[in-house]
């Protein structure tokens, strides 16, 4: 692959991006392909004033917080993502543009300004969005992973960025049902991407 491809996983909070997004990665690593993983906010200077928001999403407006995720992602954009599409590898993310349109937007901005200045950064060839009903997730946060939630995960606030989830799209997304078994889950990730992407 000379141009690499770049695969970002979506949804909302508790739908198991990370574990499926791992699980993929390691299925196509034995395939021998060469595979990045990388997720956002990142841990740059942006990345953990966004982190901080997490207990106090109030300490900036939604403008300052959406500048906070463009500038983090530009530095994603021009450190990792672009360098490593051009040496051919395959980069999943753990977030990515569709994530700030959706839980911005859900915080009163327009995802059709956010998708326009995030236009920096490369389209990716598939979006794998985990769709699950926000009670469920909610759920699993606080009974599966034994924690509490944060100021992005209220389910008035959940139910909205699903919501926006729900309206996006692109050609490049594909809708996978998160509620069922990881291991069903799983199954229906490679086979989109295979069909999709090889």
């Amino acid at each position: 692959m000379e141009n690499g491809m770049l695969v970002a996983f979506e949804g909302i909070d508790g739908t198991g991006k990370s574990t499926q997004l791992q699980s993929l990665a390691n299925f196509l690593k034995g395939q021998g392909l060469t595979v990045i993983t990388t997720y956002e906010p990142t841990d740059s200077k942006y990345g953990r004033r966004i982190r901080e928001l997490y207990k106090d999403r109030s300490s900036c407006t939604p403008e300052e917080e959406l500048n906070l995720f463009l500038e983090d992602r530009r530095l994603h954009v021009n450190e990792l993502i672009e360098p490593e599409l051009a040496a051919g590898k395959i980069i999943l993310t753990d977030r990515y543009y569709y994530s700030t349109a959706a839980y911005q937007g859900a915080a009163g901005m327009d995802p059709t300004e956010i998708f326009a200045r995030n236009s920096f950064a490369p389209v990716p060839n598939l979006v794998l969005l985990l769709t699950m009903d926000p009670e469920i997730s909610i759920a699993r946060i606080q009974e599966g992973r034994g924690e509490e939630l944060n100021d992005f995960e209220q389910l008035d606030q959940l139910r909205k960025v699903a919501d926006h989830f729900a309206a996006f799209a692109d050609p490049c997304i594909a809708r996978i049902n998160a509620a069922q078994p990881p291991e069903q889950v799983q199954e229906e990730i490679r086979r989109t991407v295979q069909t999709r992407l090889f």
